[in-house]
């Protein structure tokens, strides 16, 4: 028999959590003696509840495991609401926990009742979410939690929220956690009719054989073991290998047969395969093919002639991007795996073409990869974003993680920035909530003690969520803060800026001084104003060992890299 608090906080354990990201308050008291018998589990507080909700998804995404946040029902939920649909939008596990008053006093009136009889956080959050339920009773909570968790780790994978009542905190509870996240390693769903009939096809690509084949790789292909598969699939048939902006890093982009990103900050490299329109299939692995991964919808338009086996386990993502002759619904995985495994059947076809793929990616790949290189070694003030990228990059160790906030500098990160590794390159690229990475970072580092974390943001993500700097800083934890300040919201002012007076003030900011802002809070902070001390800084900051926020003075008339996909957004009609 155990307290509904401790029951819940022995069940994270036992999942395999480390950390706790939280933000106290009158509803969820119960829960701060609990933590005290419950060393195992870290509790880390966010000065936001949307923050505390960031730090999750960052755990989650960082570790393997599932993110959790704690608050209070009301405010604190409905602040945790953007980064609940954020989490959503990326598949990302997070368990949301909120406290709820007494069931006898609802709706009665009392202070910051949520519950189902007055606002109803279960309601607020259900849109958001893969499941939001209310636990009223301890006597139900071991089934109410295992249903979240079994829905939350279920594909597509997402966000769940439990409302927790007074009575679910302080009540007694028989039950005996049986963790569930075992039940979902190692099940890799695939339809093999479907996998199989796709692979097979890829003779028939073409009347000479399947000579031009790439793959795109997205965001199903983000865990170690699906990138190694990959890697051994390309390596094997020299398949050349494209990924969307969220994936990037699956594939090591200084591999030869690394086509760089498509879509969205891509690279011409990835362009030039995928859209010439010479190309005789592509294999899409684990890619929405939204908006930004399908260069503006134009993938399919321009690949008319090719063969797409499109595998993906979400099945409304494959209902409306793909033909239902080469859908194979199920995990790239388990594809990738089965395309290893099974190449008998298809690997004489593939092997005859190997020689023919790699003069192919010889010619593509004797272009320029990027665009408007010399950006990253100007040496003009204020400094060019690329150019700090630049720099960073080559001070910065091969494995470490960079998560991306939302701005111009997102473009600029995405087609500069070189990822090596799977998992080192993390954004909310999907609903792209601006300061995520801010908070994201913490429980980033907090999954990956073993890892140098840092951010690439921007001062108006600062003015949204800038202030978790000082939760890095209070739990000493060796994040670098880059802050591109330009002085202006950066993708917004290269739009606005143009239309007149107005509107170049309205997204304009102030210049802030974000190093003595960090200093305030308990972190270090730097300022750079010269290109040439950009390398020095970046190194000093990764020496600290400490909290660091880097304001880097950027140049704020500056084109973001996106010119592939402007192109192609300005070509592209729903009508037609």
């Amino acid at each position: 028999m155990a307290l509904g608090t401790d029951f819940i906080l022995n069940a994270l354990v036992r999942e395999g959590l480390s950390h706790l990201f939280l933000v106290p308050g009158g509803l969820v008291d119960p829960f701060l003696p609990a933590l005290a018998r419950h060393p195992e589990l870290k509790p880390v507080v966010a000065a936001h509840e949307g923050g505390a909700a960031y730090m999750a998804d960052g755990y989650a995404r960082a570790s393997g495991h599932f993110g959790a946040a704690l608050g209070i029902g009301g405010p604190g939920l409905c602040n945790m609401a953007t980064a609940v649909a954020a989490a959503k939008t990326d598949s990302s596990p997070v368990l949301v926990l909120s406290g709820e008053v007494p069931v006898v006093m609802e709706g009665l009136g009392g202070f910051q009742d949520a519950s189902q009889a007055t606002l109803d956080d279960t309601a607020v959050m259900k849109p958001l979410t893969r499941l939001s339920m209310t636990a009223v009773s301890a006597a139900n909570l071991n089934h109410w939690l295992r249903h979240a968790l079994t829905s939350m780790w279920t594909n597509p994978r997402g966000p769940v929220h439990l409302s927790l009542t007074r009575d679910v905190l302080t009540g007694d509870c028989a039950a005996e956690h049986v963790s569930v996240s075992p039940y979902f390693n190692g099940v890799e769903p695939l339809s093999l009719p479907q996998a199989r009939a796709a692979l097979n096809g890829l003779g028939a690509a073409s009347d000479a054989g399947p000579q031009r084949i790439a793959c795109l790789a997205g965001a199903g292909v983000g865990d170690a073991a699906a990138a190694a598969l990959l890697k051994e699939v390309a390596e094997t048939w020299a398949i050349p290998v494209a990924t969307t902006l969220r994936a990037k890093g699956v594939f090591p982009e200084d591999h030869d047969l690394s086509l760089g990103v498509f879509g969205y900050a891509g690279t011409r490299h990835a362009t030039n395969a995928l859209l010439t329109g010479d190309l005789d299939a592509l294999i899409v692995l684990g890619s929405g093919l939204n908006e930004r991964d399908s260069m503006h919808w134009t993938l399919r338009e321009k690949l008319s002639k090719a063969v797409i086996i499109h595998v993906n386990t979400d099945m409304q993502e494959l209902t409306a991007h793909s033909d239902a002759a080469h859908s194979v619904p199920g995990s790239a995985r388990a594809f990738l795996a089965l395309m290893l495994a099974e190449a008998k059947t298809y690997a004489a076809e593939l092997a005859d073409a190997r020689e023919q793929r790699r003069d192919w990616v010889a010619k593509i790949k004797s272009g320029p990869r990027l665009y408007d290189v010399e950006n990253m070694s100007r040496s003009t003030r204020p400094i060019h974003p690329a150019t700090a990228i630049a720099a960073l990059r080559k001070v910065y160790p091969r494995d470490g993680i960079v998560l991306i906030d939302s701005g111009a500098h997102r473009a600029f990160a995405g087609h500069y920035w070189m990822a090596y590794e799977s998992g080192t390159y993390i954004s909310a690229t999907n609903l792209g909530p601006m300061g995520w990475a801010v908070p994201a970072a913490v429980g980033v580092q907090c999954a990956r003690p073993d890892r140098r974390v840092a951010v690439i943001t921007g001062d108006g993500c600062m003015h949204m969520h800038g202030i978790e700097v000082q939760t890095a800083a209070r739990y000493r934890l060796p994040i670098i803060y880059v802050v591109l300040n330009n002085a202006a919201l950066g993708n917004v002012w290269l739009r606005a800026h143009s239309l007149g007076p107005v509107p170049d003030e309205l997204t304009s900011l102030p210049n802030h001084d974000w190093a003595g802002f960090a200093r305030s809070l308990g972190a270090q902070g730097i300022t750079v104003e010269d290109p040439e001390e950009l390398e020095d800084a970046f190194g000093k900051g990764l020496a600290a060992n400490a909290t660091v926020v880097i304001d880097v003075k950027t140049d704020k008339d500056c084109p973001t890299p996106v010119y592939d996909f402007k192109m192609a957004a300005a070509a592209w009609s729903y009508h037609e």
